[in-house]
């Protein structure tokens, strides 16, 4: 048996994270049995006990299989200053033109356009 390979792998984890979905917990499904004033909490399975429900934020869409990737919350935007979470944003950073990578400005400067600035520098020759 052969072991698939990495790019198949990570093709599989990207499409799942394309595709994942927002979800809320209810208070009412963590709590145990017996505290949800339950007439018979000794009848559950012990494995049922704790089990709880991820529920669609959007109750239009539907809940999540076994197998998808769900988040409780929205990441932060890291585009734009946040003190509150410690988030300085990206204006007025330095950027690389030339770059396809993080420090390319199409990315860094999440779409909102940059200025660019030409130096020349004078060096003597040794």
């Amino acid at each position: 048996m052969r072991l698939p390979s990495f790019r198949s792998v990570g093709d599989a984890l990207k499409d799942r994270f394309d595709g994942a979905s927002r979800v809320m917990v209810s208070n009412a499904e963590l709590e145990p049995p017996a505290l949800r004033n339950d007439p018979t909490p000794h009848r559950v399975p012990r494995r049922d006990r704790y089990r709880f429900q991820l529920r669609p934020h959007n109750p239009d869409h539907k809940s999540p299989g076994a197998k998808d990737l769900v988040y409780l919350e929205s990441s932060p935007g890291f585009c734009e200053k946040n003190p509150r979470l410690g988030i300085p944003g990206t204006h007025g950073r330095t950027c690389n033109d030339t770059s396809i990578g993080v420090d390319g400005c199409d990315l860094m400067c999440c779409g909102r356009g940059y200025r660019t600035e030409t130096m020349f520098v004078k060096e003597r020759c040794n």
